[in-house]
């Protein structure tokens, strides 16, 4: 039995695994048959499609790898709600120079003032663009190195985390680091220092990070790597997700404003060299 062409040209799209250019064949021969589509454009139609599927595939599965299982955008922020934050300085982030300079970038603010969703925001940027990305909270880094260690594969785990080109770490402060966390971290940055760029979010100033991480020199050692090629983003607006119950948060436990140094004043000398804990 002869086969026809457009019966090859399934054969062909099956072999190379073209499903979605498949699926779409028979109406685009129809639209070719009806003179609305010349050769060439059914032919840039089956590709577009499979084009986009296969690029829809690629953003799902990163999505997945990078941990970034709540998605959100800078077009779904609210940036009229945080007059403090500077649109334009976010945007500028958006167009990932930074990761090719292997900064660090600092979000501050009290809870609910967004620092996550523009981090996540970033990440999804990221990732669209062909970036690896890897999103945990501080709390989730430690957990995951301090069971490594205890497994003996610490310095494996700590490859895999500063591996990809964009590093998350959210919610610094938030929780209390156990005995011996703090000095694993330092190990990760350590590794990551000057080789990949990162986005920390934290609802602590840095003249609190002593009492975040339990020691103040594993705190000054960090911020001598962390602040060495920064951008640090204050946010000093209210809670986005209370906006709507403010009036009932009692003002003794409403949050000052974050005071952050600056990240490139001039700082002496360097912190010793950590050494790592039996």
């Amino acid at each position: 039995m002869n086969r026809t062409p457009l019966d090859r040209i399934r054969d062909h799209l099956v072999c190379l695994k073209m499903s979605c250019a498949l699926e779409a064949l028979d109406t685009s021969i129809r639209r070719l048959e009806q003179g609305e589509l010349s050769a060439l454009e059914l032919l840039d139609t089956l590709l577009g499609e499979e084009c986009l599927m296969r690029e829809s595939r690629r953003i799902k599965s990163s999505m997945m790898t990078a941990r970034l299982t709540r998605i959100k955008t800078l077009q779904s922020f609210d940036f009229s709600f945080q007059p403090s934050l500077d649109k334009e300085r976010v945007m500028a982030l958006a167009q990932l120079d930074f990761i090719d300079r292997g900064e660090v970038v600092h979000l501050l603010g009290p809870p609910g003032t967004g620092k996550s969703h523009l981090a996540i925001a970033l990440a999804v940027e990221a990732v669209k663009a062909g970036r690896s990305a890897y999103f945990a909270t501080l709390a989730e880094i430690i957990e995951s190195l301090t069971r490594a260690e205890r497994e003996g594969r610490l310095a494996h785990r700590i490859s895999y985390i500063a591996r990809p080109a964009l590093l998350i770490i959210d919610e610094v402060g938030y929780l209390p680091i156990q005995k011996g966390g703090a000095n694993l971290f330092f190990q990760l940055i350590n590794a990551r220092y000057e080789r990949g760029a990162i986005i920390l979010t934290s609802n602590r100033g840095f003249s609190e990070w002593g009492e975040v991480f339990g020691d103040n020199v594993v705190a000054a050692a960090l911020l001598d790597r962390l602040l060495h090629h920064a951008i640090v983003i204050e946010i000093a607006g209210n809670s986005y997700r209370l906006r709507q119950h403010a009036r009932l948060v009692p003002e003794s436990l409403r949050l000052p404003p974050i005071s952050a140094p600056d990240p490139l004043k001039k700082r002496r000398g360097r912190p010793p060299k950590l050494q790592q804990e039996d």
